[in-house]
């Protein structure tokens, strides 16, 4: 079996493969657009000794943020086989190539969105983003209220603008995509709906939503607010839609505070597991993480587990300096930390710093195992941070 990289002449074939495994039908129109934005060096097949391509997945170059900076994130997506290729470990080799490219890519951390969430645990992948869905007949919708500034349909809206608003927003959570001009461009605006944005008083645009109507429900399919004022501001012009409406449909980060500031919180609320996630390097993930501060010199031993990437696998020591920066590097039992071990798997090293984990949840739950001290020393240097994910690939 050989894996490499897919060719352009090689889209039909890749394209068929997808097809038949997501059960999709591209028409001409389809196909054209889609060859247009194909990049077959983001496409790894594995092929037979007669070049027939068994298999493929895709690595999107990404950023993500996690803990408010901006990470090189390897997102997984188009994997796929033909069915007379099935467990012939196709893509068990695909995803062991492709944690070797993300490493050597720079990529510290990896996404995806699961056929199976068991399938990719194996792997070493995790469950790291839940949403909420909110179902909110027009009677419960937030009252309308008064805000200075303006909300106005734009038929055209600036994405600068737009993303301006989203990377604010982004930026509190982890896993939320840094989306850059391509994909603005192409997997956001390309959308058939209606985008209205808020300006405040000074006309500077605080916050938008992209929606549409259909069949008496209105379903939002992007928000972000970077104030309160914009926030409410959005919530009365969706709420000016109750003529023509039965109901409001939106996802939400899981801490969303909607359900407490509306007046009668009685509304279908739903926690949909989305996307998981993994630590790829994690020496050079922990150099890029923002460590809350502390005192300096403070270090634990990490015995981690990870049976699909050797260079995660085995006994660390983890430094922190005063200021959060944080140092991975491989000891020996000899030199292990005074403050004690903590053993784990990648998964759950992964569930702590980019789930939200706690570690005394984790601990609470077998899923790491460590001493008071080190567990507490964890606890205070890894920050609370929510996880989102607003896009899909």
């Amino acid at each position: 079996m050989e894996i490499r990289q897919l060719r352009m002449d090689e889209f039909e074939e890749r394209m068929a493969l997808s097809q038949f495994a997501f059960q999709l039908r591209f028409d001409e129109s389809n196909m054209e657009q889609r060859r247009k934005t194909y990049r077959p060096e983001h496409d790894w097949g594995a092929f037979d000794e007669n070049g027939k391509l068994l298999s493929a997945a895709i690595i999107i170059p990404f950023e993500a943020w996690v803990q408010g900076r901006k990470l090189a994130m390897g997102g997984i997506a188009g994997v796929a086989t033909w069915p007379d290729a099935r467990r012939q470990g196709c893509v068990s080799k695909l995803l062991s190539h492709a944690l070797e490219t993300m490493k050597k890519d720079g990529h510290s951390i990896s996404m995806l969105h699961p056929f199976s969430f068991p399938f990719y645990r194996k792997f070493g992948w995790e469950m790291t983003v839940e949403r909420k869905k909110y179902t909110i007949p027009t009677r419960l919708l937030p009252a309308r209220l008064y805000v200075p500034g303006l909300v106005k349909r734009v038929a055209k809206p600036d994405f600068e603008a737009l993303n301006r608003v989203y990377s604010a927003y982004a930026s509190r959570y982890s896993g939320t995509l840094a989306r850059n001009d391509d994909w603005w461009e192409n997997k956001i605006l390309t959308k058939n709906g209606t985008w209205a944005v808020y300006e405040n008083e000074s006309g500077q645009t605080e916050g938008y939503v992209f929606y549409d109507v259909a069949d008496s429900k209105l379903t939002v399919h992007d928000m972000a607010n970077t104030t309160e004022k914009a926030r409410v501001a959005l919530w009365t012009y969706i709420a000016n839609h109750d003529s023509m409406i039965e109901e409001a449909t939106l996802i939400a980060p899981i801490d969303d505070p909607l359900p407490f500031l509306l007046s009668d919180p009685r509304i279908k609320q739903e926690i949909l597991p989305y996307f998981m996630s993994r630590i790829v390097d994690a020496e050079a993930f922990v150099r890029q993480y923002a460590w809350a501060p502390g005192t300096d010199g403070e270090s634990v031993a990490l015995r981690i587990a990870d049976a699909q990437a050797p260079w995660n696998d085995g006994l660390f020591r983890l430094d922190w300096s005063s200021n959060g920066e944080g140092k991975l590097a491989r000891t020996t039992e000899q030199e292990e930390s005074a403050n004690g071990t903590i053993s784990c798997d990648i998964q759950a090293l992964t569930a702590m710093l980019l789930g939200n984990r706690r570690p005394a949840f984790l601990r609470e739950y077998g899923r790491i195992v460590g001493s008071d001290t080190a567990v507490a020393l964890l606890e205070k240097r890894v920050p609370p941070r929510t996880t989102h994910l607003m896009d899909f690939f």
